[in-house]
């Protein structure tokens, strides 16, 4: 009787775990967590960062600059696939995530950070390589921004807070 108390618990027990890890891994094939809005580094169990001079991934816009309300389109460019992301555009002055995404892409998600619309991230873990988004600038005046992504490569490798050149503020319209 005892040995198949224990091999019931066992059961149990690796039933629990297998399903706590299935939901804790399934739960970012549909984007990050807002536990990264922050510092933009996924939550992954053991994963690996990689430095940001090291990737393969570019991120820019056609605008350097931008007057309060713009509309700026944003792309990522990567030489090989990734799966996920998080897109956030943040000041210059002091990092804070400014603005709203308007159009994404398929596969993609809107997620609120700290303001409605803030940050993309993937909806699902299909291949990517080739993204076009656009975000809408403050009516407000924030001074200049930078966009930033973080990707993420695989469960296991990702490159947090890969950055685009500066787009600078211009007066209002």
């Amino acid at each position: 009787m005892e040995a198949g108390r224990r091999a019931h618990v066992a059961i149990v027990g690796w039933a629990c775990t297998t399903l706590c890890l299935a939901s804790y891994a399934s739960a970012f094939s549909q984007g990050a967590s807002l536990s990264a809005c922050t510092d933009m580094t996924p939550r992954h169990l053991r994963a690996q960062l990689h430095s940001p001079s090291n990737n393969y991934v570019t991120l820019h816009t056609n605008m350097s600059f931008y007057f309060p309300g713009d509309k700026v389109p944003v792309t990522v460019r990567s030489t090989r696939d990734f799966m996920g992301f998080l897109l956030q555009a943040r000041k210059v002055s002091n990092d804070e995530v400014a603005g709203t995404f308007v159009f994404i892409p398929p596969g993609s998600k809107l997620l609120t950070c700290f303001e409605d619309g803030d940050t993309v991230t993937h909806s699902d873990k299909s291949l990517k390589r080739n993204l076009s988004f656009v975000w809408k600038a403050p009516d407000q005046p924030i001074g200049d921004i930078k966009f930033f992504i973080s990707v993420v490569q695989s469960y296991f490798v990702y490159w947090a807070k890969i950055e685009s050149a500066t787009v600078a503020q211009r007066g209002q319209n």
